[in-house]
Order: structure tokens, then sequence, then C-alpha cells
């Protein structure tokens, strides 16, 4: 950032700083009115400005119009102990008034799930979202029954989801108050609600204020959003809340950022005048900021301050400029752990940053000359078998194996035993590294040194072994279980049945349902459920069927995911609308789930008008509109209405959905109709995901070369470059399939070549073994000598030496060119070992050796004259 702007920035603090004092407790009804004029709505979503707007706009009425709408709605009740007290003064009347009405409008904002700043933010109408969610879970039920889920529901929320909910709203509603009005209105709001303003909310508008300036490309605006945060940390201290890391944190960071070290060290002596405890923790950030911006001056001089300090907090400043250091991988980490006496730092994150941070450096000696003094420490020689894990784990260019060993002897050479945390680092790493037998190894090793084996662990296990798909260890895991005397829950259950389905293990499946009948646990759907998608995988949708039977008999209540499979796999429409009665008859809520469901059944039923209608179906739940918006697309698409799926996805984009990139790679998957390649480009601009895009690419890379668009290939081949140059094997992987495909067409030879220059002096890369395999073979099938023998330099100009298949192929290509003389050549070269190699040798040598006699004849015009008379005399 320029000088000029560091300056206008301090001129904003100082004057800030100033008018500190002058700045009123609380607003006043005129005051907000001139913010309610002043808001510009056009910068927010249409349904959340005119909510918050609505609202707020009630609240700035006149008492004479407040006070009428009240004697026009509400009757009079005389003799009640309602009735207004008569001696109570009208201002703290209409205050509560006020502050009661505004209350109830805001808690439709509180109702709300979608979240600001997402797709469905924009199309997500409040109003209609607190209808549905009014609504009662199980509709048919009696009014009894209903209460009393009700009642359930709500001790449930008491326990645990009401904390999380009720924060994680709150916040949205500061966010989108802060959006609408500005920071400071949002507090005026508050106020007038007769909620104190605290922490939390001072922290979420900070945070919206570095956000809006991180975002913004225009210097005057984030240096207006920097001020607007000061401002806010000036107002709390003037309230009397202490201004902690959670406050200060993320505003230092960006400075840090952006490297405004006039303004973070002004910032800096406000947060220590404010709060002298923080002092010590403030030196991390200091120490950032300085590493970041690479002043090694600035650097030594706080590290020889922190040498020669012998104040209470000196290790605990160390601590923090250790911890700095380490993240920033710097050379003064080394120096100054020299100096100082790591037994004295008090901070467990720190000791863990400064052996990783020996791990990646791989220094054996400092590290295990640390790990000797920390064993020896009383209060630190617990935590040694941790610090070994932290430090061989981050060990680079290790193996898994070699990290295992390293832990192991590291261990005994300094006489400690792995604890049991160490031991679920180290399987927790195997699974990370999909080393399932490894870190089942280490688990029976755990159980053997007499730690108890956690279902936590399990569960990673089983996790890992699912993602890589290491199905066939479910038994091994099962075993072990069983030895140790491990009770496995129904999470457990449920994980291992879905493993058993996924090999076709039917059986093992159902014998694990029935062992959790016998521990007493009770089966659950989602156990039922993934031995019926197993049967649907299959395509036996009679045994899928049996499964539901098998629910009702085991008086297991089907759940939303039931149905939604069961209506997923329909065949008829008559199916599809059966079980969705049935599924409303439940009383389940409406799920997003359910709704893919429709759409997708109805979709390949050919029923796209009742794919569409899905979406105004009475209890769809607003929230996930743009997904269900994107799956109606994708399912147009893939059913063969990809101009109906065009003209859906167009009209959604007007109405300000932003539809998830799925959506968008299954129109350029199922759009290949010739002609269409501007309209395939523009939809490729529109993926922002770096995966998406890429897997967008490859389709329109296909497209082009099967419509033989050379300069779009090559283009975009460029662009892909861009996107993932540090990416070589997702570079190679779709070169090859783009290959691949000019190999099916015997005719795209030519552009394959241009590629292959592209690749080579544009790109600036290697071409891979199998693009020049498919393209030899190309030459063989078009009897092409001279290209063959370009193909053929290519494999030395890329350093690949020549192998069995790379020989047949040009030996097949000069036999087929006629060259026999060269065919020797290299037929002499190639090893001969196998006997399939000879086999092809034998009939290549027979096929070409007959189209060679063939064409030889055609060329002999007795020949030919001979053969015109075998035929009239056959005739």
């Amino acid at each position: 950032m320029s000088s000029s702007s560091s300056f206008k920035l301090s001129a904003l603090f100082r004057s800030a700083v100033k008018s500190a004092n002058k700045v009123a407790a609380s607003a006043k009804d005129a005051s907000l009115r001139n913010v309610l004029s002043s808001i510009d709505s056009s910068s927010s979503s249409p349904s959340t400005s005119s909510t918050i707007t609505d609202t707020l706009r009630r609240l700035s009425d006149g008492p004479a119009a407040q006070h009428s709408r009240s004697d026009r709605s509400s009757p009079k009740l005389t003799g009640s102990k309602s009735v207004v007290n008569a001696a109570e003064p009208f201002d703290a009347l209409l205050g509560k008034q006020l502050s009661n009405e505004m209350s109830n409008e805001i808690s439709h904002v509180l109702r709300s799930d979608s979240s600001i700043g997402s797709p469905d933010s924009e199309d997500c109408n409040l109003k209609s979202l607190e209808v549905v969610l009014s609504k009662p879970f199980f509709a048919d039920m009696s009014q009894a029954k209903a209460l009393l889920h009700k009642e359930a529901l709500r001790e449930r929320k008491q326990r645990w989801i009401f904390k999380n909910t009720l924060v994680r709203r709150y916040d949205r509603l500061v966010k989108m108050c802060a959006q609408v009005l500005g920071t400071e209105a949002t507090l005026q709001v508050f106020g007038k609600l007769g909620h104190e303003t605290g922490v939390k909310e001072y922290n979420a508008l900070i945070t919206i204020c570095i956000e809006k300036a991180r975002r913004s490309d225009d210097e005057e605006v984030a240096l207006q959003e920097i001020h607007k945060a000061f401002r806010l940390f000036e107002s709390m201290k003037e309230q009397g809340f202490r201004i902690g890391e959670d406050t200060y944190g993320p505003f230092l960071m960006y400075l840090i950022d952006i490297e405004m070290v006039e303004e973070f060290d002004f910032f800096g002596r406000l947060i220590k005048d404010d709060n002298p405890s923080s002092i010590s923790r403030l030196g991390y950030y200091e120490m950032l900021l300085y590493a970041r911006m690479n002043q090694e001056a600035k650097i030594q001089d706080l590290l020889n301050h922190v040498a020669h300090h012998d104040g209470e907090d000196k290790y605990d400043l160390a601590g923090n400029y250790l911890l700095a250091l380490c993240e920033s991988d710097r050379e003064e980490l080394l120096h100054f752990l020299q100096v100082i006496d790591i037994r004295n730092i008090s901070s467990l994150d720190c000791l863990t940053s400064i052996f990783t941070s020996l791990g990646k450096s791989k220094l054996d000696v400092l590290a295990e000359q640390f790990l000797l003094s920390l064993k020896d420490h009383h209060d630190r020689a617990e935590h040694v078998t941790k610090f070994i894990f932290d430090y061989v784990a981050y060990m680079p260019n290790l193996a898994v194996e070699d990290v295992i060993s390293k832990f192991h002897s590291l261990h005994e050479k300094l006489k400690v035993k792995p604890s049991s945390t160490s031991y679920g680092s180290l399987i927790n790493y195997c699974c990370a590294s999909f080393k399932v037998n490894t870190a089942l190894d280490i688990a029976e090793e755990m159980c053997d040194a007499g730690f108890s084996l956690s279902i936590e662990v399990v569960h990673a296990i089983l996790r890992a072994s699912d993602e890589n798909h290491d199905f066939n260890l479910v038994h091994q895991i099962y075993s072990m279980m069983h030895r140790h005397n491990l009770s496995p829950n129904t999470d457990t259950f449920r994980s291992m049945i879905n493993m058993s389905v996924r090999m076709r293990d039917f059986d093992s499946a159902y014998n694990m349902l029935e062992d959790a009948q016998k521990m007493n646990l009770a089966p659950t759907s989602s156990m039922y459920n993934a031995i019926m998608v197993g049967y649907y995988r299959e395509k036996d949708p009679h045994c899928a069927l049996m499964v539901l039977k098998q629910m009702e008999k085991a008086n297991v209540r089907p759940d939303s995911q039931t149905y939604s499979y069961l209506i997923c796999n329909c065949n008829t429409e008559e199916d599809i609308k059966k079980y969705y009665r049935e599924f409303k008859c439940s009383g389940l809520p409406v799920t997003k789930n359910i709704c893919m469901a429709l759409i997708n059944a109805f979709a390949a039923c050919g029923q796209f008008e009742q794919a569409k209608k899905v979406l105004e179906e009475d209890g769809v739940l607003v929230k996930g509109s743009n997904e269900l918006k994107s799956v109606l697309v994708s399912s147009l698409a893939s059913n063969g209405q990809i101009c109906d799926a065009l003209e859906m996805y167009e009209e959604f984009k007007r109405d300000g959905c932003n539809l998830e990139p799925k959506a968008v790679v299954s129109l350029i998957e199922h759009l290949q109709s010739d002609g269409q390649l501007s309209r395939l480009l523009k939809l490729l601009e529109e993926l922002t995901d770096r995966d998406f895009w890429v897997d967008g690419c490859y389709r329109i890379l296909l497209y082009s070369v099967r419509f033989n668009h050379l300069s779009a290939a090559v283009d975009l081949l460029k662009q892909l470059k861009d996107r993932i140059s540090n990416d070589e094997m997702a570079m190679e992987a779709v070169f090859d399939e783009v290959f691949f495909s000019i190999g099916q067409e015997t005719t795209r030879l030519q552009m394959g070549l241009d590629l292959l220059q592209v690749i080579k002096n544009d790109l600036g890369l290697a071409p891979s073994r199998k693009v020049l395999d498919v393209l030899l073979s190309v030459c063989v099938s078009m009897k092409d000598l001279d290209k063959s023998l370009l193909i053929w330099k290519e494999y030395q100009a890329a350093d690949l030496p020549y192998n069995i298949l790379s020989f047949l192929r040009m030996y097949q290509a000069l036999l087929a060119s006629g060259d026999i003389e060269s065919a020797r050549i290299v037929l002499s070269k190639m090893p001969k070992n196998d006997p399939h190699v000879r086999l092809i040798i034998q009939e290549s040598q027979k096929v070409y050796a007959e189209m060679a006699s063939e064409k030889k004849m055609e060329k002999d015009p007795k020949t030919k004259l001979t053969k015109h008379k075998k035929s009239r005399v056959k005739k």
C-alpha cells in the first residue's frame, strides 16, 4: 500500500481518537431515521434488504401511528392486570412497545436458515420460509402426540442444538443488518431492540469490515473499512469491554497481510494500553509481521530483546516469537533455539510447532537434544512421545513405513514408551495416507502394549478403508474388535454393514445386523438403508423391496433417506406417487434428498413437467432451492432434454440463482451437437471451482477434437496448463484421454500431430508414452510410413526408451507401409522371450504379407487380366 494511503489511514485514526469522547452512548429516534434515509438498498439482495428495512421503518414511525395501529388491532381489556399502569411514564411505555414490536418482527429473520452470502440467500423468501417452518412435522398425527413430539424436540434443543443454532442465526442477523445498514447503524438497531451489544456482536461487525476491506480492489474503500473497524474498537473501550485476541487477531492479520507497519504499531500500542496482559501474545503478531516483510534487522532486535529480558513474561514472549518463526520457516529459529531454554516454554502449541519445524528440516541431533531435555523435565515428560510423533510425521520425503520406523527408533533411543495418544496419532496418520493395513498393525500393537482401543480410532480405520475401497478389511477390523472386547455402537455397525454390502457380501451384512440386536443395540434405518441401496446398485429391486418389509417386521421406521432410495429407483410414475404418498403420510419433513429423488425419478420416466413441478410442491424448503434447481437442470440434460435444460438454466440465471457447478458440467457433457462450441465456451466461463473447470475443459477438448476445432483445442490446452501447471499427473491424464479420442478415428491423425507440436513447443511439456503409442497405432492403421518414422523419433526426444509395445507397433507400421528391410531391423532389436510377443509377430507377418501380395497383384496388369478371365469362366 502506498505511503499516501498509510498517511490517510493514520489521519483517520487520529481523528477517531480525538472524536471518540464525543460519540453518543445510545442512538436517538431522529438519528435512526437519518440512517434509514441513507440506506442504499441496491447493495443488498431484495429479500434481505426489504425485510430489515421494513422492520426498521416500523420502528421509526411516529408515536401516533404506532398508537393508532395498536388501537385498531388490539381489543381493550378493562379490569385486566395487563392494562397499562397510568403512573408509568408514556416514554417508557412507548419504548417497551417499540422494543417488543421490533423483537417480534426481527424474529422472522431469526427463523431463517439461509446464510448471508450463500447462493440460496438471493432467492429465499423469509416470509414463506417462516410459514414452512411453522408447520408441524407430523401433520396427520393426533394433537396430543404432535405436542409430545414438539416437547421432545424442545428438550433436545435445550441440550445442545439450540445453543449452536441460536449463535449461528444471531451472527447471520448481525451480518444482514451490517450489510444493509452499516456497522454503526447496526449498533443502534440492537440498542432499540433492548439487546445489550456485547463482545460477540462487536467481533462480528469488525469481521465484516475486514472482509469488505479484503474483497475491495479500491484502496479508498479498504481504508474506510479499516477506519470503521477502528471506530468499533474505540466503542468497545467506551463500553468497558477488554479487547481480546478474538477481537484484535483478525484485524492485525489483515494489517500484516497488507504490510501496514505504521498502523500495526499504532494499533498495537492501543491494545497494550487497554489490555496489558496481551503484550506476550502481541509478540507473535509483531514477529509474524517482520518475518512476512523479511526485515531481518527487526527480527534480530526482537530476539535480542527477549534473550536479555528478565521479566516474568520472558518465556511467554519467547514462545510466541518461536511460534511465528516456525510458521514462517525462518532460519533465525535455529539460532534462537540455541540461546533459549526450551524447558521453560509453557505453551504446548509452541512446542509442537518447534518439533514440526525441526522435522521439516530433518534436524535429528537438535531434535534429540530437545527431547532429552524435556524428558528430564517433570512437567513435560508425559508429552515427549507426542513430540516424537510431531517430529517424524513432518519429515519430508518419507514413506509411511519409514515414519513408523523412525517413530519406534526414537522411542527406543530415548527409552520412553509410546502413549495411547501418540499411538492414536500414528494410526490417524496411516489412515490419512490410506495405509489401512499398516494402521491395523499399529492398532494391534497398541492393544498388545496394554492400551485400550477407542471406538474413535476404529471409526477412523473404517472411514479410511471405505474411502480407499479396502472393503475386504471389514472382517479383519470386526475380528480385532472381538479379540480386544471393544463394543461397537450403531455407527460402527452401519459402517461395517455398508462395507460388506459394497463387497456384495449381503450374508455378512445381515449377520452383523443380528449381532447388533444380540448386543441390545436397536437396528436403525441407516443400517437397513445400506443394504437396500446395495441391492439397488446390483439392479435387484425385488430384494431391495424385501429390505423394506424386513424393516416393518423389525419395527424400524423408514426415514427420508429410505423413501428417497425407493422413489429414485421407481420405473413408473404410479410407483413414484405411491411412495411419495407413503412418505407424506409418515409425517416426515420434506428434505432435499426427497426432492432430488422426485426430480430424478420423474425425469427418468419421461415425466419432465412433473419433475419441474417438484419445486412448487407444498412443503418444499426454500433453503435448498438452488441445489434443487441444479438437479433439475442436470436431470433434464441427462435424459435427452438438453434444449429444455438450457432454457431452464438461463431462466434461473435471470432470476438471480447461482446454480451448482455440477449442473453446468452436465450441460457441457450433453451439449455435443456440432455448432455449439461458442455456447460451450461460455458455459466454461461460468465455472470458478478448479476441479469442475478442469472437468468441463476436458469435455470441451474432446468436443473440439471430435469436430476438428484445432484452434479452440490449442487455446483450451494453454488455459489448462495455466490452471493446473503444478499438477503434472492431472495434465498428463487429460492429454492421454484427448489423444485416446484421436486414436478412435484415423482421420484425426493430422490434428493429433498438430496438438503434439503444441504440447512440445507452446506448452513446453514432454508428451507421455501413451500419447505417442496412440499416434503410432493410428499410423499403423493409415499405413503412413513418414508419420510413423516421425513419431518414432519423438520417443527419443521425450527420453522414453522403446518398450515391447512400441517395437511391435513400429514393426507393424513398417510392414503395413511395405518397408520390409526396416521392419527386419526393428525385429532384430525386439525382445522375443515372451510367447505372446512371438505370436503377435507371426500374425503380423501373415496379415501384412497377404496385404502386400494383394497390393502387388493389383498393380500387375497381367494379374488383373487373369483374374478377370477367371471371373468370367465362373460366371
